[in-house]
């Protein structure tokens, strides 16, 4: 891009931490030299006043000391600065400078110096004005069709233009309905004020009006006012824009017509004379500035226009000419003769980077080196193209996309869970009824290899269990450190939670010598919490609605031996039967055959068998471990209970188009609540009063069914929660007899596991099943497909919630029938291309 960039000509840094606005900057031939030569004049909001007259040595050079011609601290805040014939009896050029309260008239004079120190300049206070009430702006020129002088016009804070003829103040009037100022130009062809309202309007006011028009010192209208004494402020001509102006300029290259230039937020507008549009642009980039400088051709003006973006855009009307980046973001822009050479661009930035710039494009002297050419040997280049897929395929299988680093020398984490209770339990505002709630404290212990920073700890658990404190932040600032937190975690709500692991999870950043800050880093540690700590034992029940069997290759073991604490150990003759009783108050009841290698487990609840099941599973893996036998398994050789699954889907599902329902009703009360209050509030407000017909009776019944609705709406959030943590516990019991009927690896039931629970919670947007059903569904059209025309098959590439559940169950249903007919699941990349599965007896 070094093509379209603003050549730099000459540049300097004014002062250090200075603002600067559009006013800040004017060129001129201030000091009346006669040459031609116009000067660069600087004002900034700290007060301090600067003259440039830049020649530098060679270009694109800085500046040099005797390039400042003057530099004057006055104080104030300086908001703008002009250059006119503003003193009366001469029509030298003076220098004009606009405070907040005050506006000031300067002669700048230069003195030859007879040393090598150069020439002396000087500023002499010609005369003043103190302002009564805040300046905002200021414009100037020939008001009234004045020769020969320049008259001056500041727009206050407050909407009030006053009008100072030289060493006199002629007038002040207010501008109807303003509110805040804008800003302001004076156009001599029409001898008009132009200024943009705070209604984004552009309004145009003539000379003689304001003239003519009431004092504003008298705005309160009297008697006689109202007898013609005075006359009303009116308006020559209004356009709305639609946007608030940054600026307005303009222009009059020829005697014939004139254009006025308005800057706003998102367009720029070329008005006439009478207020039409010529033609308006709508900019790509957020505007900072602008400047009609010259008619290139006939009818067309071109218009220099900053922005944002670094960059400085031409435009020859509504055709962008060209375009040029700057190296700051200009707030004031001018173009003038500096040193015999015409058309500088001269930029200010809001923190005082003033650049004398061109346009131009000065050629490019690097040259690309030849490339050595050689034939190519496509032969060798297969077999490198071969080996290196071979090295990334097999680094994918092994590692996965990103390589393993071993983020364990860094920082080791452990955690242990205390395996009694806590002497006093810490379980507050629990919801499980008459039964105590035990806490149990599990221990996590960080050790650094090397220094750390910003080590913070986050713990999980599945609701409804809940931890006394989940959060804990670390420094690490030596090494070899090791730090222990407690905390206790308890269960709170009346239903069984989906999982009894937790995890603890380390964010932190190590240092290193190219990154001070460190790098971000991520370790994990899991913990498994105690059945006991939701579980109390129970009375075991001969009967229940929900039966499973799971098969094992060994002898049945003691109930006893596997779930201590859980039997009374006086009668030795039920050991093989156990019960169990959730904190929330279901039962679950645990038998082993005497004469089968076999465990089944029964309740009421379809979705209560899932932990007792998986914690049944676990201490047999566990036991026999201790045993030394390796060739335990377990099988599961029934029906798959889809039948049960279903029906918590449904239930789940249900609540969620309840849900739905209940926030359209209490959108509609709430839009007819707010419709009332209007109607009741208009006819308190009317001065004749009127009868309410009920509408007090209408709204006091509309808000009680809103709060009834909202109510209704959190019950149904609540209720939504539990069920999904319901679905979420059927859903793993399903996974894991899935995995037991079909003797998956861990890596297929990782797969199960990634397409049955991929949310932790539902949301309004996504919900679980429409995820599922996209999930199943990619499974069903790769690694399960039977033919390569399910594989063409299209899908959606947008989730939305459905109509009703029986594709979903349909898809599941199809899972199960693929797998028990031999397909496996698989998700490498071989698994885009699939191959046709054979199914046995086909």
């Amino acid at each position: 891009m070094s093509l379209f960039k603003a050549r730099d000509w000459w540049s300097t840094v004014l002062g250090e931490k200075e603002e600067f606005d559009q006013g800040c900057l004017c060129l001129a031939d201030v000091d009346n030299t006669g040459n031609g030569q116009d000067k660069v004049i600087v004002g900034s909001f700290m007060g301090y006043l600067r003259i440039f007259n830049p020649h530098p040595v060679k270009t694109g050079e800085g500046t040099q000391a005797e390039d400042l011609l003057l530099e004057v601290h006055l104080r104030d805040p300086i908001l703008q600065v002009e250059v006119g014939k503003f003193v009366s009896g001469t029509e030298m050029l003076h220098l004009a400078v606009l405070h907040s309260r005050k506006l000031c008239v300067y002669s700048v004079s230069g003195t030859l110096g007879n040393v090598e120190h150069g020439n002396q300049y000087q500023i002499k206070l010609m005369y003043e004005h103190n302002l009564q009430r805040i300046a905002c702006n200021m414009t100037y020129g020939s008001f009234g069709g004045v020769k020969g002088r320049d008259l001056i016009c500041i727009q206050s804070m407050d909407g009030m233009l006053m009008v100072f003829e030289q060493e006199s103040y002629a007038f002040g009037r207010f501008l109807p309905g303003s509110l805040l100022p804008g800003p302001l130009a004076y156009s001599s062809r029409t001898d008009s004020f132009i200024t943009v309202s705070s209604c984004r309007q552009v309004e145009s006011y003539k000379y003689q009006v304001l003239a003519f028009a009431t004092d504003a010192d008298k705005r309160q209208e009297t008697e006689q006012q109202k007898l013609g004494s005075g006359k009303r402020l009116v308006v020559d001509w209004t356009l709305n824009i639609g946007e608030q102006a940054l600026d307005i300029c303009i222009v009059s290259f020829n005697q014939s017509a004139s254009s006025v230039f308005v800057l706003g937020e998102r367009n720029f507008f070329c008005l006439k004379d009478n207020g039409q549009i010529r033609f308006m642009k709508k900019l790509d980039c957020s505007p900072s500035c602008f400047l009609p400088y010259c008619s290139v051709s006939e009818g067309t003006i071109n218009t220099l226009i900053g922005n944002h973006n670094n960059m400085l855009h031409i435009y020859q009307d509504v055709t962008l000419k060209w375009a040029t980046q700057l190296p700051h973001v200009p707030v004031a822009v001018r173009v003038g003769c500096l040193q015999d050479l015409k058309g500088v661009i001269v930029t200010l930035s809001d923190d005082g980077h003033l650049q004398c710039s061109y346009l131009g494009t000065d050629p490019s002297l690097f040259q690309a080196p030849k490339v050595e050419s050689r034939e190519l040997n496509y032969d060798e280049l297969d077999i490198e193209l071969k080996e290196l897929q071979k090295i990334i395929k097999d680094v994918n299988k092994s590692q996965g996309v990103w390589p393993m680093i071993e983020k364990e020398d860094d920082l080791k984490v452990s955690a242990m869970v205390s395996p009694n209770f806590d002497s006093v339990s810490q379980a507050t505002d629990v919801e499980v009824g008459t039964d105590l709630v035990r806490s149990v404290t599990v221990k996590v212990t960080l050790q650094n290899r090397v220094a750390l920073q910003k080590a913070k700890l986050s713990v999980y658990v599945q609701p409804p269990l809940v931890l006394t404190r989940d959060q804990f932040t670390f420094e690490f600032m030596a090494p070899e450190m090791t730090r222990t937190v407690a905390f206790s975690v308890y269960l709170k709500g009346s239903y069984t939670p989906p999982e009894l692991e937790g995890n603890a999870v380390v964010s932190y950043s190590r240092p290193t010598d190219r990154n001070p800050d460190g790098i971000p880093r991520v370790i994990q540690c899991k913990f498994r919490l105690p059945l006991k700590l939701i579980c109390l034992p129970g009375q075991p029940s001969k009967t229940a609605s929900h039966k499973l069997t799971i098969d094992t290759n060994k002898s049945p073991v003691s109930l006893l031996s596997l779930f201590p604490g859980f039997a009374n150990q006086s009668e030795d003759d039920q050991v093989n039967v156990m019960g169990f009783r959730f904190l929330g108050g279901s039962q679950v009841t645990l038998l082993a055959s005497k004469t089968s290698q076999r465990y089944r487990i029964q309740s009421e609840q379809f979705e209560d068998l899932w932990l007792v099941t998986n914690e049944l599973i676990i201490r047999l893996q566990e036991y026999f471990e201790k045993q030394g036998i390796k060739d335990f398994a377990c099988s599961f050789s029934g029906s798959m209970p889809l039948q049960e699954y279903f029906e918590l889907i449904d239930h789940h599902f249900e609540l969620r188009i309840n849900g739905e329902k209940l926030e359209e009703l209490l959108s509609e009360r709430a839009v007819q609540f707010r419709a009332i209050q209007r109607r009741l509030l208009t006819r308190f407000k009317d001065k004749t009063p009127a009868p309410l017909q009920h509408l007090d009776t209408l709204l006091d019944g509309t808000y009680k069914q809103v709060i009834a609705l909202a109510d209704a709406v959190e019950e149904n959030q609540d209720n939504l929660f539990q069920s999904f943590t319901r679905l979420k516990s059927a859903t793993r019991l399903v996974i894991l007899l899935i995995g037991l009927w079909q003797k998956l690896s861990a890596d297929q039931i990782a797969i199960l596991e990634a397409a049955f629970l991929p949310l932790q919670q539902d949301t309004p947007e996504l919900g679980w099943e429409e995820t599922v059903d996209a999930a199943i569904s990619h499974l069903l059209k790769t690694c399960l497909s039977k033919s390569s025309k399910e594989q063409a098959l299209n899908l959606s590439s947008q989730l939305s919630m459905p109509k009703d559940t029986s594709r979903l169950k349909k898809h599941i249903t199809l899972l199960c029938d693929r797998l028990a007919k031999g397909g496996r699941l698989c998700l490498s990349t071989d698994a885009a291309a699939p191959q046709t599965m054979v199914m046995p007896g086909i």
